[in-house]
């Protein structure tokens, strides 16, 4: 078995101790970096030009799993989040969220689920899975995969899954990689960019290791960089499903990563005793990533 590089991150770039730290989102326009806290339903920013000490955390009343921005809105104003019952608009200066659309039409799916990842295609289509929320306990599969079209029609692409998690889109947007996290498996399916449908399941890569796959982002070589959720580590797949590369960390729980530049950035999530668990890291790996879709409107929505 050829070699395959490795890299050692020894230390956070942010200690703030995360209970489930999540949906990083690098703002290329102002050089800052947000994501989520779903257990503390926290959304925090740091400015990476001024360093650590610009972190700002603004308190949710609900727990958001993944954030998107929206074409032709300023993103320092108004973002797109995944969150307890639905997709809303969450203005950033003061916490307020409006929904847009629900993910069920029943109270008590409402209820039981809330959001977990998601991802904006390249038509501008907003795909996200949802999860049974913290009091159920032990994640039973009742989760199911939506995609919100530009017209805000809601579909369901798949169901009954206990943890969907990231979904991605390859090079030239004819595979779409979704993350089935308690099956331990990054599945491939054939992708059509003008309908939005799947065909071709197949198992793109098993994960045999301690813990199981979470988060995921590709390079702009094809490569997929998959956090390990319970192993410490972030995997580098090559588009052949083979790993090449692996990133270790001092603390189990990586959620997901996010490339700023060619840095890799990842979020962790807490639930031990690490001295750095629930923190925030990065290292250069020394390849960009590919950048995140915006989210289309195609109706006019107050306040937007």
């Amino acid at each position: 078995m050829a070699e395959i590089k490795t890299w050692t991150v020894t230390e956070p770039y942010l200690n703030l101790h995360c209970a489930l730290g999540e949906g990083p989102f690098y703002e290329a326009d102002r050089n800052t970096l947000r994501f989520v806290d779903i257990m503390k339903r926290h959304l925090h920013t740091v400015d990476l030009t001024v360093g650590p000490e610009s972190l700002k955390t603004l308190q949710l009343d609900m727990p958001v799993g993944v954030t998107a921005d929206i074409e032709g809105v300023d993103a320092s104003k108004k973002i797109l989040v995944g969150g307890k019952s639905g997709i809303y608009t969450l203005k950033r200066e003061t916490g307020k969220l409006e929904l847009l659309k629900r993910f069920y039409d029943t109270e008590e799916k409402d209820e039981r689920l809330r959001s977990n990842d998601g991802a904006v295609d390249p038509e501008g289509r907003f795909w996200i899975g949802t999860m049974n929320d913290f009091w159920v306990g032990e994640p039973q599969p009742e989760g199911t995969i939506f995609r919100f079209n530009t017209d805000l029609s809601r579909y369901t692409a798949r169901s009954s899954i206990t943890i969907p998690n990231s979904i991605r889109w390859s090079l030239d947007h004819k595979t779409l990689y979704f993350v089935d996290s308690k099956k331990r498996r990054l599945i491939a399916f054939d992708y059509s960019v003008s309908t939005a449908d799947l065909s071709n399941e197949r198992v793109f890569f098993e994960y045999e290791g301690e813990g199981e796959p979470d988060g995921c982002r590709l390079d702009v070589e094809g490569n997929i960089w998959q956090a390990i959720y319970g192993d410490s580590c972030v995997l580098k797949i090559s588009p052949q499903g083979k790993v090449i590369g692996r990133v270790d960390y001092p603390t189990k729980n990586i959620t997901c990563p996010v490339f700023v530049g060619t840095e890799l950035w990842v979020t962790t999530a807490g639930g031990d005793e690490e001295k750095y668990s629930g923190g925030v890291f990065k290292v250069d790996v020394g390849v960009e990533g590919l950048k995140d879709f915006k989210f289309k409107l195609e109706r006019d929505v107050p306040g937007l």
